[in-house]
């Protein structure tokens, strides 16, 4: 009697796994309209913050006296400020600093928080619950208040402003990635590694971080969001940027009174401004967050 032998089925690669996964997310992506809507507008406002000062160059350092409190029209098309800087020269240039620095701190917190949250959930015991309270307790404290203690003893420049907003914002991320790390430690590949000798740091490295790169890419969007946020917070309470450079915060700090006078063009584009973009960032983190959900496919 003759035996045939049926050949096994070739295993799945990890790496077209990973490209389908990745084909899905960017398919359920293209299907959320108000995160596409959001992207877009994000590309636009980098487009116009650090290519238009090319194609619309104008003088942000010197005052001109003969140009104050112009209308929008004629050759400004948004009007000029207090000292003759052109308004919209000065949005483009205030965005710039405003995405540096939100981008910057957004990115800074999501890495202290991931690399926070992945050894607390990993180690766990006495270690997981020290790290934790020492989170909660920086959670119970008001991110503004920190910052209005940190605005009365120093006046930080752009990248001390940027480590003073990462390192109050990577809070929620450590919890999140945290949660992330629970669930997957007791994962059967993670327990083979530990068994066969492999180390802690590599267990982290090599698979628990790489698991959750869907949630650490959602929770960065979400932090580059408020980043951008507190940026407008501490600019308008004077910890921002100091003249002759500026953000949005520091133009809706000076428009204010001027608002009052009726030169609304002082105030509305920066404002608009950083609405347009907080809601363009948080519309593309709910679109990635559905996008990697997996139950959801």
């Amino acid at each position: 009697m003759t035996t045939v032998q049926v050949p096994p089925e070739a295993p799945t690669a990890p790496v077209a796994v990973a490209s389908t996964g990745l084909r899905l997310a960017v398919r359920r992506f293209r299907h959320n309209t108000l995160a596409v809507i959001g992207l877009v507008v994000i590309v636009a406002v980098v487009l116009f913050c650090f290519v238009g000062p090319l194609l619309y160059p104008t003088d942000q350092t010197h005052t001109q006296l003969s140009q104050v409190n112009l209308a929008p029209g004629g050759a400004h098309l948004l009007g000029t400020d207090a000292v003759g800087h052109d308004v919209l020269g000065r949005l483009m240039y205030g965005g710039k600093v405003s995405l540096l620095v939100g981008i910057a701190a957004g990115v800074l917190a999501t890495v202290v928080g991931t690399l926070w949250g992945s050894v607390a959930g990993y180690v766990g015991g006495w270690v997981d619950a020290v790290m934790m309270r020492v989170v909660d307790a920086g959670i119970a404290i008001p991110a503004l208040f920190i910052l209005l203690v940190i605005s009365a003893i120093t006046t930080p420049g752009v990248w001390g402003l940027v480590v003073i907003l990462g390192l109050v914002s990577w809070l929620v991320p450590s919890r999140l990635v945290r949660a992330e790390t629970l669930t997957l430690k007791n994962r059967d590949y993670v327990l083979t590694l530990r068994a066969i000798g492999g180390s802690h740091a590599r267990a982290i490295g090599k698979h628990l971080l790489p698991n959750s790169v869907s949630t650490i890419v959602v929770a960065a969007t979400f932090q580059v969001a408020d980043a951008i946020l507190l940026v407008a917070y501490v600019s308008y309470l004077g910890l921002g940027v100091q003249p002759p450079a500026t953000d949005w915060g520091g133009m809706l700090s000076a428009g204010l009174t001027a608002a009052y006078s009726g030169r609304w063009w002082l105030i509305v584009p920066p404002g608009l401004a950083v609405i347009l973009v907080v809601c363009a960032f948080n519309a593309v983190g709910d679109g990635l967050r559905d996008a990697f959900d997996v139950r959801g496919r």
